[in-house]
């Protein structure tokens, strides 16, 4: 069954960009953006992932652990990581079983084998509080998210 706005997340664990395992249930407390994206290595991922990084200290702040997470592998997502300069952004290989945590939240295309593009956000207490699609070139609006967070935080 895919997951809707205020369910609770199933416990998942995956590996980041430095083979480091990233368990969704070490952040209970905290909020969690899940922040889909295609594939590792294309225009749009890259401006997403560093708006992430760019922006990793105001998510800090409104206590959020911003991620990024595609199907690709752990090597292509250190070697992207380290051509992005990235050095807090956690990006997350849902390589396998293939794409099973985008399936989960009924996001995965099954015909080009990739999430959609997607933001996600997971409350303190492990319960979707927020989710988005977009068209696959569409940048998602960080400033959206952001917005949301800042808003949430004070509600």
């Amino acid at each position: 069954m895919p997951l809707n706005l205020k369910d609770k997340v199933p416990d998942f664990h995956l590996q980041d960009q430095h083979n480091k395992e990233f368990r969704l249930s070490d952040f209970k407390g905290q909020k969690v953006l899940l922040s889909f994206h295609p594939l590792a290595w294309t225009s749009v991922c890259k401006k997403q992932m560093k708006a992430l990084e760019n922006n990793f200290d105001k998510f800090t702040d409104m206590n959020t652990v911003p991620v990024g997470l595609s199907v690709d592998h752990v090597p292509t997502k250190h070697a992207w990581s380290k051509n992005m300069g990235l050095k807090q952004l956690r990006i997350l290989a849902d390589f396998w079983p293939h794409g099973q945590v985008a399936r989960n939240f009924d996001i995965f295309r099954e015909v080009e084998g990739f999430s959609e593009r997607a933001n996600v956000i997971i409350d303190e207490n492990g319960n979707i509080e927020f989710i988005k699609i977009y068209n696959l070139p569409e940048l998602p609006d960080l400033k959206e998210i952001l917005e949301y967070l800042n808003k949430s935080s004070q509600g």
